[in-house]
């Protein structure tokens, strides 16, 4: 991934997600890959470009996503670390998590779809009114945004090694810094 700018990686997710809403996700995601980069000492435009770009086939091609985008990604001069790790995000692809970025992307992508559902629920529809515990409250409702996993982002916490209630704060902490990029 080297000499990829994070400009060349937006324009890239755009090139293939044109919905506002599939932006506004890859935006959060790369929000809090960022924030773990910076807690765990690590490449902080790496992992953002990751996290922009994890679901960019998405769109195009929902029914091979993510396995339409590693031909993508290589052409465009992405290494098979990136690739590994987008491919990765997803149980079904069989490539397993090995790496803390690895770890760390399945278990922000869920968890940050989550976090924005509660956040349009809330009066003032503003991450920064979002706490743990109502995020909790909402995971335990199965009606609430039935279509996010909450045993993924379970799994995900357990995978990552970080409890639970701390890495919900996490991504709510991160989501915050980029409220506006998300208009929320």
């Amino acid at each position: 991934m080297q000499n990829i700018s994070r400009q060349k990686v937006w324009e890239l997710l755009c090139r293939y997600t044109e919905t506002g809403s599939l932006r506004k996700h890859a935006l959060a995601v790369e929000a809090a890959m960022r924030y773990y980069a910076e807690k765990f000492g690590e490449d902080v435009e790496y992992w953002g470009a990751i996290g922009l770009l994890h679901d960019f086939d998405y769109e195009k091609y929902p029914d091979k996503h993510p396995l339409a985008g590693p031909d993508i990604l290589r052409a465009e001069g992405f290494d098979e670390a990136f690739i590994n790790s987008i491919l990765s995000h997803v149980d079904f692809t069989g490539v397993p998590r090995e790496t803390k970025l690895e770890k760390t992307l399945y278990a922000v992508d869920e968890l940050c779809g989550f976090i924005i559902a509660v956040a349009l629920v809330r009066p003032s529809r503003k991450l920064e009114d979002v706490r743990v515990k109502s995020v909790k409250k909402k995971m335990k409702d199965k009606a609430f945004a039935r279509q996010v996993s909450r045993e993924e982002i379970i799994k995900g916490a357990e995978e990552l090694g970080i409890p639970l209630d701390e890495h919900i704060g996490n991504v709510i902490e991160a989501l915050q810094k980029v409220a506006d990029h998300l208009g929320l």
